[in-house]
């Protein structure tokens, strides 16, 4: 999945937190629940983009990615790492 399906189709981040959240409903991490509103909000805030509400329309060099999707990428890492670690049989 190329990192632009991101920014053309929100919904997406938004089935991404379902799945932290699916995670953390296993788990109670709270890494995991982190993680969730994490992707809700960054779902949230891009389809505010999509909408052009936050804006106007010349917006077409995202410098504001070059922040989040390292950090939405190490955080959904760390998640799962901690996930697994919780969830293996010793």
């Amino acid at each position: 999945m190329t990192l632009s399906l991101l920014i053309i189709a929100p919904y997406l981040n938004i089935l991404i937190g379902g799945g932290f959240l699916w995670l953390w409903k296993r788990t109670g991490g709270v890494v995991q629940l982190t993680t969730a509103v994490l992707w809700f909000s960054y779902g949230i805030y891009e389809s505010l983009m999509y909408l052009r509400i936050i804006c106007s329309g010349e917006c077409n060099i995202r410098v504001d990615l070059l922040l989040i999707y390292p950090l939405l990428g190490l955080v959904s890492l760390v998640s799962l790492v901690a996930y697994y670690l919780k969830t293996r049989k010793p």
